[in-house]
C-alpha cells in the first residue's frame, strides 16, 4: 500500500464495494518455501465479513490454511506529466489496490455447491439482458464429477486496507486534465475506467 496518506482516505466500505465489483483476485499465503499465491473469482457473503472462493484439490494454497492476504487490482495506468497542464512534473503511475487480510480457513464439501450458484449466479447477473445460465443445465453426474475437485475456500476478513492513487496530491485542474487525457488516449478501456475513478474522487 503507498505510504502516503492522501491515497488511503477512501472509507472501507468503498473498498470493499469495489473488491466486491471487481470480484476477482490474489490470493497469497505464506507457503512451507515462501509465498504462494493463487488468482480467483470470489463472491463476498452478505456483510462482506467474508469472502468466498474455491479451488483445485492440487493446488499448494490449501495446505497453508491460517493468515492470508487477497489483493483485489483495480484499473491502472501510466500518467504523463504532460497531462497535467503545469510545468516541473514527473510521470506516475495512478491505480486503486484494495487489500483484504483474515483468516483463510478450508469448509466442509457442502458449502461448495451453494457457494458455486452463488458465484455463477453474481457474475451472470452482470450479464443482463442474457439470460441467467443455470448449473442445473449440467447434469448432475457431471456435476459431482467436477466438484469432487474442487474445494470450498472462505477468508474471514479482519483488515481491509486500500490505497487509490488518483492525483489527490495535485491541484484540482491538474487531475480533471489527466482525466481527459485520459479518457481520450490510445491506451484503452482500462484507462477510461481509471479517469472515472479519478473525476469521482
Amino acid at each position: 500500500m503507498h505510504p502516503n496518506p492522501i491515497f488511503r482516505s477512501v472509507d472501507h466500505e468503498k473498498s470493499l464495494a469495489f473488491a466486491a465489483d471487481r470480484g476477482f483476485g490474489m490470493l497469497s499465503v505464506n507457503g512451507e518455501n515462501g509465498p504462494l499465491v493463487a488468482h480467483l473469482p470470489f463472491v463476498f457473503n452478505e456483510d462482506r465479513s467474508c469472502v468466498a472462493f474455491h479451488m483445485l484439490r492440487s493446488n499448494p494454497v490449501l495446505r497453508a490454511p491460517g493468515p492470508a492476504l487477497l489483493a483485489v487490482n483495480g484499473p491502472d495506468g501510466y500518467i504523463s506529466p504532460d497531462w497535467y497542464g503545469a510545468p516541473g512534473l514527473v510521470p506516475t503511475w495512478n491505480y486503486v489496490a484494495v487489500h483484504l487480510r483474515g483468516n483463510l480457513r478450508l469448509l466442509e464439501a457442502e458449502a461448495l455447491e451453494p457457494h458455486l450458484r452463488a458465484l455463477s449466479g453474481e457474475f451472470e447477473r452482470r450479464l443482463w439482458p442474457k439470460p441467467i445460465w443455470d448449473p442445473d443445465k449440467v447434469s448432475l453426474e457431471a456435476r459431482e464429477k467436477m466438484m469432487r475437485m474442487l474445494v470450498p475456500v472462505e477468508l474471514e476478513i479482519s483488515h481491509v486496507d486500500a490505497t487509490w492513487k488518483l492525483g489527490q496530491n495535485k491541484p484540482e485542474a491538474a487531475r480533471k486534465g489527466v482525466a481527459e487525457a485520459l479518457k481520450t488516449s490510445a491506451l484503452g478501456a482500462e484507462t477510461a475506467a481509471l479517469a472515472a475513478l479519478m473525476e469521482d474522487i
